[in-house]
């Protein structure tokens, strides 16, 4: 879409008529905001915000990383082509998420073809966090990403690279690590996939969880209270990471990445502002509502 037709496609309604003004001719007429309703002002703000962005190339500039206004399918595109992109270099390391749009993109893949025989064969297969529950069953990130994903696409199980959730939690994340620093000591994934909830968690980096902004290996259990023992990716395995990739979707997720992205520092309330000081490797590919705050 060019600027013209989004001009044409994306014209303020007609009962909300733009205000004239003539300050070039007159200094003595003006506008003034108070006169306007509410729903006219968000309506004009929004207009030239997503203006702003078609004219910048659905990027916006943030504290926390470059994000990409995209539709979902664009998303999951720009996903694979990274994957892809990766995978043509030679063997590679993905750490997929949990949650509704990873078993979205898993779908999505799996019925586009949109993963190449490269990335079948190069890529080694994880997840940053994971809950302490068997593969099989429902609760368990990983196992959706083999059942949704690597099942389907007939990865080898020599890919598959699950945490070893047959152990305690705290044994489960000592033998990860032990793994990580064997076979990859300077690194951890090459692409990480993160997802952001609503309380601004990523991972399983909870507000106010004891982890933020202290040291630590690079994975870990911690207990999120109410929700149970999780393992999950801290602070210094993301900073190891060469790229890290959040997704984004809907309104409800729009207060979210407006404080990760813009609001005041405070990642123990807001945990993704931990990847502040990564943003020169961080991209956020959200969709016009989650990004409407911005």
């Amino acid at each position: 879409m060019n600027q013209g037709e989004f001009d044409r496609a994306y014209t303020p309604p007609v009962h909300l008529p733009l205000p004239t003004c003539h300050l070039a001719h007159s200094p003595t007429q003006f506008v003034h905001l108070a006169h306007l309703s509410p729903q006219f002002i968000d309506n004009l703000a929004n207009y030239h915000r997503l203006r702003f962005i078609l004219l910048m190339g659905n990027k916006i500039q943030t504290l926390a990383g470059e994000v990409h206004v995209l539709t979902r399918d664009e998303s999951f595109a720009e996903l694979a082509n990274l994957i892809n992109q990766l995978a043509s270099k030679g063997r590679a390391s993905v750490g997929l998420s949990g949650g509704s749009t990873p078993k979205a993109f898993y779908a999505w893949a799996v019925k586009t073809n949109a993963l190449s025989a490269q990335a079948i064969a190069n890529i080694d297969w994880h997840v940053s966090d994971e809950r302490c529950v068997p593969l099989d069953s429902d609760d368990s990130n990983f196992g959706h990403a083999q059942r949704g994903l690597l099942n389907p696409l007939k990865v080898s199980t020599k890919n598959y690279h699950p945490w070893p959730v047959d152990k305690s939690p705290a044994e489960a994340a000592k033998t990860y690590n032990q793994t990580w620093k064997d076979q990859s000591p300077q690194k951890t994934f090459d692409l990480c996939v993160l997802g952001l909830g609503d309380d601004s968690h990523i991972a399983s980096l909870w507000p106010q969880c004891p982890l933020i902004g202290t040291k630590s290996e690079r994975f870990t259990a911690t207990e999120w209270p109410g929700r149970g023992w999780r393992l999950t990716i801290t602070e210094a395995g993301l900073a190891e990471c060469g790229k890290i990739v959040v997704l984004v979707n809907g309104k409800a997720k729009a207060p979210a990445l407006a404080s990760v992205c813009a609001g005041a520092f405070d990642p123990k309330q807001h945990p993704g502002q931990t990847l502040r000081s990564l943003s020169n490797r961080v991209v956020w590919l959200a969709d016009s509502e989650s990004s409407s705050r911005l």
